[in-house]
């Protein structure tokens, strides 16, 4: 089967990997050169464009940083949708507003097009292990269509919804990782300040009620200041925006990502925006006035 991809940044290509190695042919587009000529030179085909891609694919998958760029390469000029045959299915595995989603649903649907959106968690690594959480929103008959190869790039494949739901339960995800991090560097900076080794503590707790996948993977980055980007704090800025956009639309107050989204706007202004998710912590040690070495515990007042 020939596959479209559209989009090959630190997720796509890792995800347009895995389908080539389960043996799908692939036609890919980027607007970045380099990195179309990298995933070329894998096995893929070139394609021209958006509309190319489509055109020469049953299905199609877009892999991009956000809203706008997704509707670019689908409802704009050049575009997916104006070379994509009726019954063909474009399936959207970017994390976007999911009012956006539904609004290039609608567009697809008038042309015969069929689509889901379907935003994966894991960051790079499980993007390129193939063993993502991928999260599906549409027509249950058009999920099952898409499931085989879904299942090749994702370890849990699950469809919770209508058209946009996919996002929504993404945001979902991201408010709980974001708040999990900037938890855990609270956590792991006082007792840091308290004169404990991070790494003993983390060891100490990472297997009771607070340890979480969001620990185990971050924690480690964090002690060992490697803040190599799987997943970058300006991403997790703007999916949080994103969140906080349609809570207000929904009407539905959430402090905790509000207080943490000002963290990330901090960090992107420190120049730290390209850094991976896990220096949220760094935030918290600029107010401690400390890093992950250990000091003595301050005396009780």
């Amino acid at each position: 089967m020939t596959i479209g991809f559209i989009g090959l940044g630190i997720m796509g290509a890792p995800m347009l990997r895995n389908l080539l190695k389960a043996g799908h042919s692939a036609v890919a587009y980027d607007i970045v050169s380099s990195q179309l000529d990298a995933i070329v030179a894998e096995g893929a085909e070139r394609g021209a464009s958006s509309r190319e891609v489509a055109s020469r694919s049953i299905f199609t998958i877009t892999m991009l940083p956000d809203g706008p760029q997704v509707e670019q390469a689908v409802l704009g000029e050049g575009g997916a949708l104006e070379g994509a045959k009726p019954g063909s299915l474009l399936i959207d595995m970017s994390s976007i507003n999911p009012l956006i989603s539904q609004k290039i649903a609608i567009a697809c649907m008038a042309k015969g097009v069929e689509f889901l959106d379907a935003p994966v968690s894991g960051g790079e690594p499980k993007a390129s292990d193939g063993t993502l959480a991928i999260m599906v929103g549409g027509k249950a008959e058009v999920y099952e269509k898409a499931l085989p190869f879904l299942k090749q790039m994702g370890s849990s494949v699950t469809l919770v919804g209508p058209v946009g739901a996919g996002n929504v339960t993404k945001l979902a995800n991201q408010i709980m990782v974001a708040c999990n991090i900037a938890a855990m560097g609270e956590a792991l900076v006082l007792s840091t300040r308290c004169g404990l080794a991070p790494d003993v503590v983390f060891r100490a707790v990472k297997n009771g009620l607070a340890g979480s996948t969001v620990l185990d993977t971050k924690a480690p980055m964090v002690i060992d200041r490697n803040f190599k980007p799987g997943f970058r704090i300006r991403l997790h800025h703007k999916d949080l925006r994103n969140a906080l956009q349609v809570a207000e639309a929904a009407m539905v107050a959430l402090p905790l990502t509000s207080i943490v989204q000002q963290m990330l706007t901090s960090l992107i202004n420190d120049g730290k925006g390209d850094l991976d998710h896990a220096a949220i912590v760094t935030f918290i040690e600029q107010l401690a006035g400390i890093g992950m070495q250990s000091v003595d515990c301050p005396p009780k007042a």
